[in-house]
């Protein structure tokens, strides 16, 4: 165990025996009522017995139609939605990392409601909470807890863990339409709830990443109250984007051919986190220009809940540039220097991610006479239990066509730039750095009916823990770009926005991440290093134009001036004869240099980089260029309660 957020998991058995259903009153309906709805399981909704019915989530809640049963929480495969009888997405993750249980979801936008089903190996009198908090800690958490009594009756109850992880049943239920179902130490359980359930203790689902947390415990219990979550066997966090874009999946055309990058039977390290390379060398049909038009995961059946992340990277090159076929560790002393330059990002999958689909229109260009057909495949395998028998093959499958679509797609990367001007001082729980794509920027690099921005992938390393990018036009600020109040490094991916922005000549976009820094004693400077810090939203657009990098940092000027009052009026051992890494590290930080460093931040110039395609920036002088200004900003969105 590791305290109250610590976790630990591993796998029981299935057990065959005789299905049992219990279930609770749901609200508006009789106890009688209730005794006649048979379990309803959102996984069975995607089975062929059920095609030829159209079938809501909520027509089985609420008329009770019986569905087939399987006995297999891992008949479907982690990567992808499938659909029910009527179309509607079903989304799923594995929630421990040895595949003791899993969950499946399905959203309802009109209703702001999610339906949840888990699916998990759980002894007679086992219970289980899964649930939500800010980042995936067991304390203050906001769970739906399945239990038995000592009669063997089966109940969900909402409840919220306190700062020692023991539960405390809440006093509003908000776990929704409880049906379970029992076949020896499979159990399904599911329950409904809002997205914002206006009670104040409870977690609002929002857009972005959602950690969910799980525990699970040895029963039978006569109540709830006073259990506590972390002191159990079983226990940890999963993240997933929980309320995603239902309708993001393009269908391949006849002429789309595919090709997979994987991992070659790697013998994963006996290790909790290991990031792994692999470079290829792509089919020589892609001498001529095609389009990427989808991509998503191949996983290694069984591998499931050890593939975290993964990522393509093009290496960026001469064409008859020969790159070593590397395979190993991201971080290992023997990896050819000459694999540095694959750097450009093709494809990345996070888990619980779906395929990624370009729109129709539109397509990532891929391939032709001036293109270097290595690319590197990055895994992050997540080996918590540290097992030294993992072996994979898993990767990710790239779908092309050399049917051309109308428009060229490209990426422009939004953010800061990556170097040390850019700093976050120790033991902060909120710092904020902001980059800035200006409207000089904008004005002379984008054609004049706009682009329109379809994808955007956020990024930062460890000590970003939310990101946001507004759009800001004449000074107006216009609907956000894309938010994730509770990012996290370790779930990167690219996500289709479900609503496009269309961005103009002169309009202006600000990113913004926020930094935890409370466990480090010194400052964290901006950098490509995992221990340095990055600020990014590369955003995905067409039609391509000669735009690829708006980014910016304070002003050399400003930053030196900085220094310079550090010096003279705080007696800090700054100098001129330091490298900036250098003056920040020799300031003695308390609250006031702190705040100091902030406005400074929020007040100077900037040196812009506004970059063309080639590398080189667009003619001007950049070094000292106004942050953007917003005179009338967005009303705080409200919630709807009573």
């Amino acid at each position: 165990m590791m305290g109250c957020d610590g976790m630990t998991a591993h796998h029981d058995s299935i057990k065959r025996g005789v299905w049992e259903t219990t279930a609770q009153s749901a609200p508006g309906m009789t106890r009688f009522e209730t005794h006649l709805l048979p379990f309803f399981s959102l996984a069975l909704l995607t089975t062929s017995a059920l095609d030829s019915s159209v079938y809501t989530y909520r027509d089985i809640f609420t008329r009770g139609f019986r569905a087939p049963v399987h006995d297999h929480a891992d008949q479907f495969p982690v990567q992808s939605p499938v659909k029910s009888g009527n179309g509607e997405s079903v989304f799923n993750i594995p929630l421990d990392p040895s595949g003791l249980a899993k969950m499946f979801w399905s959203l309802d936008y009109v209703r702001n409601e999610v339906a949840i089903e888990v699916h998990a190996h759980l002894e007679p009198t086992q219970w289980m909470a899964v649930g939500f908090s800010d980042y995936g800690k067991l304390s203050h958490a906001d769970l739906c807890v399945y239990w038995i009594d000592w009669k063997r009756k089966a109940h969900i109850q909402d409840a919220i863990s306190d700062e020692g992880c023991q539960l405390m049943e809440d006093v509003h239920q908000d776990c929704k339409n409880f049906r379970a179902m029992k076949h020896g130490n499979l159990t399904k359980f599911m329950f409904v709830r809002n997205f914002d359930t206006c009670d104040n203790q409870d977690y609002m689902i929002e857009e972005g990443t959602t950690h969910i947390v799980y525990s699970i415990g040895d029963g039978p219990l006569f109540s709830i109250n006073g259990v506590n979550i972390s002191a159990t066997d079983h226990n940890g966090m999963q993240r997933t984007q929980l309320l995603k874009n239902v309708n993001a999946y393009v269908p391949l055309p006849p002429s789309a051919w595919s090709f997979d990058v994987v991992a070659d039977k790697v013998k994963v390290p006996n290790l909790e986190t290991t990031y792994w390379c692999h470079v290829v060398e792509l089919s020589t049909k892609l001498k001529q220009k095609h389009h990427v038009i989808q991509f998503e995961p191949v996983i290694q059946k069984g591998n499931e809940p050890l593939v975290h992340h993964m990522e393509i990277f093009h290496c960026v090159t001469d064409a008859e540039e020969k790159i070593p076929l590397y395979s190993g560790p991201c971080t290992a002393p023997n990896r050819p220097p000459a694999t540095q330059v694959c750097k450009k990002v093709i494809a990345a999958w996070a888990m619980g991610a779906t395929p990624f689909s370009y729109p129709p229109e539109a397509g990532l260009p891929i391939g032709g006479s001036d293109f270097n057909r290595f690319v590197m495949l990055e895994v992050h395998y997540n080996n918590p239990q540290m097992k030294d028998d993992w072996v994979d093959s898993s990767g990710v499958r790239v779908h092309v066509t050399d049917e051309l679509r109308d428009h060229d797609a490209a990426v422009i990367e939004l953010g800061l730039e990556y170097i040390d001007k850019m700093a976050i001082p120790p033991r902060q729980q909120a710092f904020t750095l902001s980059g800035y794509c200006i409207t000089e920027c904008t004005g002379i690099s984008l054609p004049a009916e706009g682009i329109v921005i379809f994808g955007s992938q956020l990024h930062t390393h460890l000590a970003g823990v939310r990101v946001l990018t507004k759009h800001v036009r004449d000074g107006k600020e216009l609907k956000e770009l894309n938010r994730d109040n509770h990012y996290s490094t370790h779930f990167q991916e690219i996500r289709v926005l479900k609503e496009r922005t269309i961005l103009l000549p002169g309009d202006a976009l600000i990113t913004t991440c926020w930094y935890n820094t409370e466990d480090r004693p010194n400052i964290t400077v901006g950098g490509f290093a995992i221990s340095d810090e990055m600020c990014v939203n590369y955003v995905y657009y067409y039609p391509k134009s000669n735009l690829e990098v708006c980014k910016s940092s304070i002003s050399d000027s400003s930053l030196m001036n900085y220094f310079q009052l550090m010096n003279e009026l705080e007696n800090q051992p700054t100098s001129p004869n330091l490298g900036i890494t250098d003056n920040y590290k020799s300031i003695e930080w308390n609250p006031i240099r702190v705040r100091i460093l902030d406005e400074l931040y929020h007040q100077s110039s900037i040196y812009m980089q506004c970059n063309q395609s080639s590398g080189l920036r667009f003619p001007g002088d950049w070094s000292t260029m106004p942050l953007t200004r917003i005179s009338h900003r967005l009303p705080h969105p409200g919630r709807d309660c009573p």
